[in-house]
């Protein structure tokens, strides 16, 4: 089997076993799904945790080419309370100074690991996420922590357009919400 073959051949596969979960829940109902329905149409998720009133909540991120995490909720029982997108502006709105990382994640889920970033000199760690912003443009939001305590220190937002050095940001990625 030749070089392209095979190639073709791993594409079709991961191609074939992607869609196997739904990208965004598609098909699960509100008050009647339940938890294994969700991991059956979703897949596994990167992150669960018990909510203060018993119910839970898992996080689906969709990066790092994808501009979504999705947030679903279920009640103690275990049945579907809602899912939607974190990577909007109202929830980066909810970040606070001082915030825990574990907060953090229980506002707009986990960072993509491949860019996530310790800076020395500042002793800062960076973690982003790919979304899309309201101009319908691609964009990048960071989360800065002090990288001693892990507590948030602040926030940044730019498109990729604004974010990509050396000239590869002179033209629009545009994605949709």
């Amino acid at each position: 089997m030749n070089v392209l073959a095979a190639s073709l051949l791993a594409l079709a596969l991961a191609l074939a076993l992607a869609g196997c979960a739904s990208y965004d829940g598609r098909g699960l109902q509100a008050g009647s799904s339940r938890v294994a329905d969700v991991t059956r149409i979703m897949g596994e998720p990167a992150l669960r945790w018990t909510d203060p009133d018993g119910g839970e909540t898992l996080a689906y991120p969709r990066g790092p080419a994808g501009y979504h995490t999705y947030f679903v909720r279920l009640d103690r029982s275990g049945v579907l309370v809602s899912s939607a997108n974190v990577l909007e502006p109202q929830q980066f709105a909810r970040l606070r100074e001082g915030m825990t990382q574990d907060e953090v994640l229980r506002v707009v889920g986990p960072p993509f690991p491949g860019w996530t970033q310790y800076f020395k000199a500042r002793d800062e760690l960076v973690w982003e996420w790919r979304w899309c912003d309201d101009f319908g443009e691609a964009a990048r939001f960071n989360v800065l922590f002090d990288g001693t305590s892990g507590r948030l220190r602040s926030t940044a937002n730019l498109s990729e357009r604004q974010a990509l050095a050396f000239g590869r940001g002179d033209r629009r990625n545009w994605c949709s919400r």
